[in-house]
């Protein structure tokens, strides 16, 4: 592995994706302040939005949606470039120059992936309780000092974010892993490429949805929610 790959690799998976996971984790958190605003209203107990966005951010939403993100775009980007290289004959070329493929192309990606994966869940659970501060505070009026300490109150241990964290890891190994993988079965025509890509979106997004339920139900069977 060349570490300027690595490096290359951490610059489009990490900074490059800011500003799609800053629009969509804003959005998130936004949306989930006003549906749940209108049922506490119900309650008079509009405050706990701030209770509702905060753990659900740090819990769920936040690694889930990076993870959606990062599949639509990092992975399908790996299977691309992959497959484009599969129909050219570059991994053969490396292949025949005795050069390991997965230690030269897969391995830099999928680390990459897997390290920055869990720096922009933290980055997306704070964008996500801005925006539900964002609502509670112009919407339904709530002082900032208020929301945020009942933020506080909600997050009052660290394994809420942890729990969040040990997700986005798993999330980015199989992203990066589908999508590489997708890359080099790849067929050998432009078609083939295209359908590469389709799957490697697809599969990811699947299995990160279904490890994102394991995950759940681990939780609740050893009594860590």
């Amino acid at each position: 592995m060349r570490w300027r790959d690595l490096l290359s690799s951490i610059q489009d998976c990490g900074v490059e994706a800011l500003p799609i996971v800053t629009l969509v984790s804003f959005l998130t958190g936004l949306t989930m302040a006003f549906v749940g605003g209108v049922q506490l209203d119900k309650f008079s107990a509009q405050i706990y939005v701030a209770d509702l966005v905060g753990l659900a951010m740090v819990r769920e939403m936040g690694a889930l949606m990076v993870a959606i993100v990062m599949a639509g775009r990092t992975g399908a980007a790996f299977a691309a470039e992959l497959g484009n290289m599969k129909v050219s004959e570059e991994i053969d070329s490396l292949r025949t120059l005795g050069i390991s493929t997965f230690d030269f192309l897969v391995f830099p990606k999928v680390l990459a992936l897997i390290l920055m994966i869990p720096l922009l869940t933290l980055y997306a659970d704070v964008v996500g309780i801005l925006g539900g501060m964002t609502v509670g505070v112009w919407v339904m009026e709530f002082s900032t000092q208020h929301y945020i300490a009942q933020t506080e109150m909600a997050i009052d241990n660290m394994w809420e974010i942890y729990s969040g964290l040990i997700k986005s890891l798993v999330f980015g190994g199989i992203i990066g892993m589908v999508g590489c993988f997708k890359g080099m079965k790849c067929g050998s025509s432009s078609t083939a490429v295209g359908q590469a890509v389709t799957s490697a979106v697809v599969t990811s997004i699947t299995l990160v949805v279904v490890a994102d339920a394991l995950f759940e139900v681990v939780y609740s069977i050893l009594g860590w929610r």
